[in-house]
């Protein structure tokens, strides 16, 4: 979760297309760059989910989006499957 989090923050849409299962990850991953994520927390976590709120500004405003996710791990990685934004 938190590389994927550095990942998105760093512009780095290469590793979140990694990271993402192949199941249900997109053809092409597009980060939007007027987005600076500012921060995260991990709010809870189990064996294949971690609930989190990410912070972030955009256009001179911030924001938060908070979502529960799952994941898979295969060959000893872990894989983002999906997710509940709330």
């Amino acid at each position: 979760m938190r590389s994927r989090y550095c990942a998105f923050a760093l512009g780095d849409a290469g590793h979140v297309f990694r990271t993402w299962h192949p199941s249900t990850r997109p053809a092409d991953v597009d980060l939007d760059p007027s987005i600076t994520w500012t921060g995260l927390t991990v709010l809870a976590a189990g064996e294949d989910w971690v609930e989190f709120e990410a912070r972030y500004e955009h256009a001179s405003t911030t924001g938060r989006m908070h979502e529960r996710s799952r994941f898979e791990r295969r060959a000893g990685r872990w894989f983002y499957v999906d997710g509940v934004v709330s």
